[in-house]
């Protein structure tokens, strides 16, 4: 584990290899699980603002689903999420022309009519936060429909943290992904003088 700040980070953070696939994968992480995506408590507010703006992009079965449950939940385990259709899939994914599910805010965000890509839940993945009382903890998650994304990584070499270097600062802020990318080298190092 490295320390950064009261962040607690998982060492497969920097020695997987990730890069996502969605040719290969077609978005099933908005369609696999058991609960939707979990959201921050300024992130459910921020729904209920752009909801709206976001909601022509739905297909109707996830228009009626919103109207059914609310723009977000609170699941099994007590956390507030995204709602999900039938067990499945969450409200805000589609389908694009080619069957790839993707993100119906990301996509009204690319259009230029909000200002908030998508839960950073999401953004992050496949790092998942738990926080603790004095802590987060970032842990690296693997997941069967993201085994595309492994190999791709592994392929052209990109480590997790660098996949994923927007989300991070998004996050956390810059200096934040900087003392990362020094953790980086110091475990390259530390592997060197191990050979």
């Amino acid at each position: 584990m490295i320390q950064i700040d009261d962040k607690v980070i998982s060492l497969d953070v920097f020695r997987k290899k990730y890069v996502c696939d969605l040719s290969k994968c077609k978005g099933e992480c908005c369609v696999e699980g058991d609960s939707g995506a979990p959201l921050d408590d300024d992130e459910t507010a921020i729904l209920e603002d752009i909801y709206p703006t976001v909601e022509p992009y739905l297909p109707p079965a996830s228009r009626a689903e919103v109207e059914r449950q609310g723009k977000w939940v609170v699941d099994s385990d007590g956390d507030k999420v995204t709602p999900i259709i039938n067990g499945r899939e969450c409200v805000y994914a589609y389908r694009d022309a080619d069957g790839t599910w993707k993100c119906a805010i990301e996509k009204a965000y690319l259009d230029g009519r909000i200002t908030w890509r998508k839960p950073i839940s999401c953004h992050l993945y496949p790092i998942r936060v738990t926080r603790y009382r004095d802590f987060e903890a970032l842990n690296y998650h693997e997941w069967f429909v993201c085994k595309p994304a492994r190999e791709l990584g592994r392929h052209v070499g990109t480590p997790v943290y660098e996949f994923l270097r927007e989300p991070i600062i998004r996050k956390y802020g810059e200096a934040f992904y900087a003392e990362m990318q020094e953790a980086a080298r110091a475990i390259e190092r530390d592997l060197k003088h191990r050979d």
